[in-house]
């Protein structure tokens, strides 16, 4: 059997660790196109332009 530690860690030991640990929200930009927003380097999923040119064909699901 490998090492076991010798004292339990604490619920604040704990947690003082772990708060570095939440995820971030993920930067958002405003369409150039459209107007909505979306993910910073990312194809907009609304209108499919990224940088002003259209790169992806959008259909309209009904």
């Amino acid at each position: 059997m490998g090492p076991l530690p010798k004292r339990k860690i604490s619920k604040g030991r704990r947690d003082r660790r772990r708060a570095h640990d939440a995820l971030s929200l993920k930067h958002l930009v405003e369409c150039e196109t459209c107007g909505e927003y979306h993910i910073a380097h990312r194809v907009c999923p609304k209108c499919g332009s990224y940088r002003g040119q259209t790169i992806v064909q959008v259909t309209t699901e009904s």
